[in-house]
Parts: C-alpha cells; sequence; structure tokens
C-alpha cells in the first residue's frame, strides 16, 4: 500500500482516537461540579472544552514519551511502521468506545499503550518495546497516581469539613453548615482539572502523529509534534470533550459516591496537582484513574457518606483489563494488516462497523446532559407533581360524569388541590 496513502489514514484515525479521548475524559473534569449544581451541564463541558484546547499547546514532554520513548524506531532502534502504528490505533479506539458503552471510566491513555505495544509485538517483536521507559513512565504512574490522589483529596475533606464546622458558643451543638463558597470554587478547580487534561491528554496523539511521520520518514527520530500536529490534536480532543461523555459522566457524578461541594473542591484540587506535575515531568497518566481515586478519596473523607464499592471494584477491573485487552485487539490487527492491503481494508471496514454499532446501540438508552447526573430541582419537582395531580383529576372527573354523576368545575379544583395536598404529604 502507498506510504503517504498509509500515513494519511493513520493520522486520520488518530486524530478520531483524540475526539473519543476527549468525550470519555469529560468526566475527569466536570462530573463533580456537575453532581454538587455547581455549574450546568452544557456550560461545563463548553469550558472544558476551550480549557482542553488551551492546555494542549502548554506542554510537549508526554508527546516525546509517546514518540520516541515506549516503542523503539529510527535508525538506532526497531522501524516501526504506519501499519503497525494502524492496528495499536485501532485496539485503543474499540477499547475505548466499549467502556464509554457500559459508562465505565477507563484509561485512555492505557488502552492507547496497550494496542500500541501489542500491534508492536505482533508485528515486530518483544524487542519492539521499551520496558524500562514502560515502567517508569506508565506502569508505576497508573499504580501510585490515584493512591495519591486519593489520599490527599481524603486530606483535603477533612480538613475542609474541620475549618468550616460550626457549632454553637454556649452549647456546643452544631449549626447550620454554610460550605457554599466550595460550590464558586470549584468552578475554579475544575476550569485547572480541564486545563491539565489538555496538557497531558491531547500529547499522547500528538506523540502517535509524530511516531508515525518519523517511521515513514518525513520527521527526524528524537524531534517533537510540528505546530501543524499540536493545533489538530487539540482541536480534535477540544470538540470530543464538547460533546460530552454523558455516561461516564453519571458515573464519576454520582456513582462512586454522593458529591458535596466541599468534596468536589478536594476532589478536584488533587487531580489537577497530580496531572499538572505529570505532564511536566513526561509520565503519560491516565487522567481518568487520578481522577475516580480523588473522588474515592474524597467520599472517604466526609463522615456519613458511602463509597459504593461494588462500583470501585467494576472500575478498577476495567482498569485491569485495560492494557491487556487493547493489546490484544492491536495484536490481531497487526496480523491481519500484515497480510497486505486486503488485510488492512478490512480491518479499517470491521473498524469502523464495529464503532458505528455501538454507537446506534447506544441510542437505545440515551444518556445526555439532561439526565447524566439525575438531581431534580425543587421548582421542577414541584411542577411536574402538579401537572400529574390535574390528570388525575379530570380522569376522575370523566369518569364520574359517565356515570351521571354530573359534577361541577368546582369539585374538579379541589379534587385537583386534595391531589396535590396529598403529594405533598409524601
Amino acid at each position: 500500500m502507498d506510504i503517504t496513502f498509509m500515513v494519511a489514514l493513520v493520522i486520520a484515525l488518530a486524530l478520531f482516537f483524540d475526539f473519543t479521548n476527549g468525550f470519555h475524559d469529560t468526566a475527569n473534569a466536570m462530573a463533580t461540579p456537575i453532581a454538587t449544581g455547581a455549574i450546568k451541564p452544557k456550560t461545563a463541558v463548553t469550558l472544558a472544552a476551550i480549557l482542553n484546547l488551551v492546555g494542549a499547546f502548554l506542554s510537549t514532554e508526554v508527546a516525546k514519551t509517546v514518540s520516541g520513548g515506549i516503542i523503539r524506531e529510527g535508525s538506532d532502534g526497531v522501524q516501526i511502521t504506519p501499519d503497525i502504528i494502524f492496528a495499536g490505533l485501532m485496539g485503543a479506539i474499540l477499547w475505548n468506545m466499549i467502556t464509554w458503552l457500559k459508562g465505565l471510566p477507563s484509561s485512555s491513555s492505557h488502552a492507547l499503550f496497550g494496542g500500541l505495544i501489542g500491534a508492536a509485538i505482533a508485528g515486530i517483536g518483544f524487542n519492539s518495546v521499551n520496558l524500562e521507559t514502560l515502567l517508569q513512565k506508565v506502569i508505576l504512574p497508573a499504580v501510585f497516581a490515584p493512591l495519591i490522589a486519593g489520599i490527599v483529596a481524603y486530606i483535603c475533606t477533612r480538613l475542609a469539613y474541620a475549618l468550616t464546622a460550626r457549632h454553637d458558643p454556649e452549647t456546643g451543638s452544631k449549626l447550620t453548615q454554610k460550605r457554599g463558597g466550595f460550590r464558586t470554587g470549584q468552578i475554579f478547580t475544575s476550569s485547572l482539572v480541564a486545563l491539565a487534561h489538555g496538557t497531558n491528554d491531547a500529547q499522547k496523539t500528538m506523540g502517535i502523529i509524530t511516531l508515525v511521520l518519523i517511521a515513514a520518514g518525513t520527521q527526524a527520530p528524537g524531534t517533537g509534534p510540528q505546530i501543524w500536529v499540536i493545533a489538530a490534536c487539540a482541536v480534535a480532543i477540544a470538540v470530543g470533550t464538547y460533546a460530552g461523555g454523558w455516561r461516564i459522566i453519571r458515573t464519576m457524578g454520582s456513582g462512586l459516591t454522593e458529591v458535596k461541594p466541599a468534596q468536589g473542591f478536594a476532589a478536584e484540587t488533587s487531580t489537577a496537582s497530580a496531572i499538572l506535575a505529570s505532564s511536566h515531568l513526561g509520565f503519560a497518566l491516565s487522567t481518568t484513574q487520578v481522577a475516580s481515586g480523588s473522588v474515592i478519596g474524597s467520599g472517604m473523607g466526609r463522615k456519613g457518606t458511602t463509597v459504593r464499592w461494588n462500583m470501585v471494584g467494576k472500575i478498577a477491573l476495567g482498569w485491569l483489563f485495560t492494557l491487556p485487552a487493547a493489546g490484544i485487539v492491536g495484536a490481531l490487527t497487526a496480523l491481519l494488516v500484515k497480510t497486505g492491503v486486503v488485510g488492512v481494508l478490512i480491518a479499517a471496514v470491521a473498524g469502523t462497523a464495529a464503532v458505528l454499532f455501538m454507537f446506534f446501540y447506544s441510542r437505545k438508552s440515551q444518556v445526555g446532559h439532561h439526565n447524566a447526573v439525575e438531581v431534580e430541582e425543587a421548582g421542577q419537582a414541584v411542577r411536574f407533581a402538579k401537572k400529574k395531580a390535574l390528570a388525575r383529576a379530570r380522569a376522575k372527573a370523566r369518569a364520574a360524569r359517565s356515570n351521571a354523576e354530573a359534577p361541577t368545575e368546582a369539585p374538579v379544583e379541589e379534587t385537583v388541590e386534595a391531589n396535590e395536598q396529598k403529594d405533598s404529604q409524601r
């Protein structure tokens, strides 16, 4: 197959992965402020999209780790080819779509690394993978970053509640706690998480595109991403973020623990700190794992809050299987594309069909900004109850008229009031 066509195909696939990364990871920044009511859902994803776009231009250290660290390339190492990168991306995208469909906040980063590693091993051999860099830049951060973020979020939550506790000076009894300031603070902390996400996750796709350009011989080994690559990846992840990963927002916002403003503030602060530090050091961190660890830690830090450990277990399984599952798909795709043009076409058609199937299947139980985090406002609940009461009253009135009881409009209104009183007492 023509090398130029293959490079173009890989770049297009990489940008699509960047798009899925955006909507897959929107929840990292915006699930908790949406759950606490700090930001309206559509406003939240718009803000996250803008800040992801900005963050993508702030650092390229992670991109260099991906393009010149994990997979060996260039004249001094194994020459990876565009078709192997294509196979790795296919594994990452399919795993991203599966976990999105199930609403599991798995790691897009580990899906990408798993797909690439599996494809490189199947297509070239074990010597194509730089195990030392993989351990230092991926495996160890994956283990320790969520734990550290969770511990920091736990401590911050405990401090937040301790410093804002109010008691009657005479009786010592608890007074009404005023923690509304944390809700306002969440606007800034969640924005910082979105900015940090751009500095880390957008870099991975930049690294992939740089890697394929190096593999095709159009860019020197060891160099960083070009400006057009940075801009294209920034736009792709921003558009994906704006699309909103509402299924995962539901899991992160209310599936792990009931989040209060002080908890959200603590979780977002620890998440942003961990991601920004990792981006500076060139660690290809899983922002999803860090955000999940922070939410769990903040839940444990608030008295009376119950963490849903069964959900935590499901997410942990998703983390555990992401690297090998994406690696298996990447390896199978690599074996297929090695057969030639026909294999590449079969892989492309099958992958596209699988993505389309999952998208249309998801429409059967659609999750959007209207039901991602199920928090009803009091005014809406009252209006909803009134309409139900009025409908019941009118139905009873029609039944009464059909039985020749000849009711008047006044009893209907009285029935409405009676039903509304019953509803208010429930």
